[in-house]
């Protein structure tokens, strides 16, 4: 089943039980499905890896919002956000925890033969297509500076 129809099958669920923060965040990722569709004006409709990057691109935002919200003092805005992020990751892919990123990056490493920090850019290239949206490219990044610095 496609992401869109899965979503439309969970605005309806949400509508018949009146959940209206569910129903804010499900809205929003189905508008962002169709923004794409329309964008690439494809009659086939998004891939997978096109709906993961729409899910994980709308996950980053909320995340951005919600710290720019609370560095404001914005508690009620942060916690929208924070309601449409958890709906989000409802259809984002389980996300590695810190242990799990670091093997993967260990391996991805090794696999290249990367030796050093002149040698990040080939390492986050694979990274980024091997683990996108497992894990969040700021906390790659991160890693794989820290993995190739000695």
């Amino acid at each position: 089943m496609s992401l869109k129809t899965n979503i439309e099958k969970e605005i309806k669920q949400a509508m018949l039980a009146k959940q209206k923060d569910r129903l804010r965040g499900l809205r929003a990722i189905k508008s962002m499905i169709m923004l794409e569709e329309t964008k690439a004006g494809s009659e086939t409709g998004l891939s997978d890896a096109e709906e993961l990057q729409i899910l994980t691109k709308a996950a980053k935002q909320r995340r951005d919002s919600i710290e720019i919200f609370e560095k404001q003092g914005r508690k009620d805005l942060a916690s929208l956000e924070l309601t449409e992020l958890e709906v989000i990751s409802e259809f984002l892919p389980k996300q590695l925890s810190d242990e799990e990123l670091t093997a993967e990056l260990e391996a991805i490493i090794s696999e290249s033969g990367a030796s050093g920090p002149k040698d990040m850019g080939k390492v986050m290239g694979m990274a980024t297509k091997k683990l996108a949206g497992k894990a969040d490219g700021k906390a790659i990044s991160q890693k794989v500076k820290s993995l190739l610095n000695p």
